[in-house]
C-alpha cells in the first residue's frame, strides 16, 4: 500500500486536477487492488482482511490522500451494514458487487437540520397499498453521494414510536452513478446539490432528496425483520467507521509530518537547517508522539472489534485522539513552514485544510466526549 501510495497517490494529490476532478484512474487502480472489498469475505469475493488490517490500509491511503481514502471509509460502512444486517439474499445480491468496486455505497444519516441529534430526522418511509414503500425526504453531507449506486438511507417509518429511533429504518437505495436526476427505476432520487468545501475536495459530497423513490420491501436492510432496526443497525456499523476515520486521521497527520520533517531539513535560518534547532526539534518530537499515540489507539480499537467485543468506546477514544492529533499536528506542521505553508505551491496547505473535516466526520470531538463519559459513568 505505502508502494502504492507514494508512485500514484501522492503525485495525482498534489496534480493540478486534484480538487476539480474525480479521481477516476485511482479508483480503478484500488479496484484492481481489492480495497473495495477488505472486510468482505472473500466467500463474496473480498479480501477477507480483519479491522486490523484494513485500519492500516485506511491509514497508507489517507497519508496519501484524504480525499482518495474518503471513499473507500465511507464503502466499507456499507459492507459492514450488509454484513451485519443484511439477509442472505441481501448478502449474495450486494457484497460481491461491493467487492469489486462494480457498485460504490454511500451512507446517509445526516439532514439539513440533524446533525448528531439522528432522532431528530425528518426523511419518511411510507407503505403504499400494493405492499411498495415510497421514500420521501432530503439528506446532507454524504460522501460519495454522487458517485455511488446504492445509499443506505435511514428513515422514519413510524412517527409515533416511543423512543424515536424505534421507529426508524434502513432502506437500500440504488441509483444511477454520477446522474444528478435519476429516472426510470431510479425515478424519486436526485442529488440536489454537490457541497463546495474548504477541503477534502477530490471527493463529491452532496445533498440527496427523495421524492416519492418506490421500492419494494426487500430493499429494507433485513427486509421485514429490519423494520424499526434501522438506527441501532446504523449505529453498530458505525464502530467500523470510526476506527477507519482515526485512521484517516493518523495518516493525514503523518504526511503533515513528513513534509514538516523534509521541510526542516532543507530551510536555512542562521546558517544551519532549521531542524537543527532546539525549537523545532520540539515540535517534531511531540508531532512525532501524538502520531505514534493515536495510531496505538486506532489498533487498540480495532483489535476489540476484531476480538468480537463491544468497541464503541475505544473506536471513540481513537476518534476524539486522533482528530484532533491531526488537527495540531498539521498545525505545527503549518508553523514550521512560516508562510509558506500559506501557499498553495506547498503541500502542507492541502492538508492543513483537509484535516480540518476530520473534526467533525463520523462524530465531532464534542459527541465522542458525550459517549466516551457516559460509558465511563455507567463502568464500561
Amino acid at each position: 500500500m505505502r508502494d502504492f501510495v507514494d508512485r500514484y497517490v501522492l503525485p495525482t494529490a498534489n496534480g493540478p486536477t486534484a480538487e476539480t476532478e474525480f479521481p477516476h484512474a485511482l479508483v480503478q487502480q484500488m479496484r484492481e487492488l481489492g480495497l473495495f472489498g477488505t472486510i468482505v469475505p472473500q466467500a463474496y469475493g473480498g479480501l477477507g482482511l480483519d479491522t486490523l488490517t484494513h485500519a492500516a490500509i485506511m491509514e497508507e491511503i489517507a497519508r496519501g490522500w484524504f480525499s482518495l481514502s474518503g471513499v473507500l471509509n465511507t464503502h466499507t460502512l456499507c459492507s459492514a451494514l450488509v454484513l451485519s444486517g443484511g439477509t442472505d439474499g441481501q448478502r449474495s445480491d450486494l457484497l460481491p458487487r461491493l467487492a469489486s468496486g462494480a457498485l460504490r455505497g454511500a451512507f446517509s444519516l445526516t439532514e439539513p437540520h440533524a446533525g448528531s441529534d439522528v432522532q431528530a430526522i425528518e426523511a419518511r418511509g411510507v407503505r403504499e397499498q400494493d405492499g411498495s414503500w415510497s421514500l420521501h425526504g432530503r439528506k446532507r453531507w454524504i460522501t460519495n453521494g454522487l458517485g455511488a449506486g446504492v445509499v443506505f438511507v435511514l428513515v422514519k417509518t413510524d412517527p409515533t414510536a416511543e423512543p424515536a429511533y424505534a421507529g426508524m429504518t434502513c432502506f437500500i437505495v440504488e441509483k444511477e452513478p454520477f446522474a444528478a436526476t435519476n429516472t426510470g427505476r431510479f425515478a424519486g432520487v436526485t442529488i440536489s446539490e454537490v457541497i463546495e468545501k474548504m477541503g477534502d475536495r477530490g471527493v463529491d459530497t452532496t445533498d440527496l432528496v427523495l421524492e416519492g423513490y418506490r421500492c419494494c420491501p426487500d430493499r429494507i436492510l433485513g427486509e421485514e425483520a429490519g423494520l424499526g432496526l434501522g438506527f441501532t443497525q446504523m449505529l453498530s456499523a458505525m464502530e467500523v467507521g470510526r476506527v477507519g476515520a482515526a485512521s484517516l486521521c493518523v495518516g493525514l497527520a503523518q504526511r503533515s509530518f513528513e513534509v514538516a520533517l523534509d521541510y526542516a531539513r532543507t530551510r536555512e535560518t542562521f546558517g544551519k537547517p532549521i531542524a537543527e534547532h532546539q525549537a523545532i526539534q520540539f515540535k517534531l518530537a511531540d508531532m512525532a508522539t501524538k502520531i505514534e499515540a493515536a495510531r496505538l489507539l486506532t489498533r487498540n480499537a480495532a483489535a476489540a472489534k476484531d476480538a468480537g467485543r463491544r468497541s464503541d468506546l475505544e473506536a471513540g477514544m481513537a476518534k476524539l485522539f486522533a482528530s484532533e492529533a491531526a488537527k495540531e499536528v498539521a498545525e505545527d506542521s503549518f508553523r514550521i513552514h512560516g508562510s509558506n505553508g500559506y501557499s498553495k505551491q506547498f503541500e502542507i496547505e492541502r492538508l492543513y485544510r483537509d484535516t480540518l473535516c476530520l473534526l467533525s466526520a463520523e462524530g465531532p470531538s464534542e459527541i465522542q466526549r458525550m459517549v466516551i463519559g457516559r460509558q465511563i459513568v455507567a463502568g464500561r
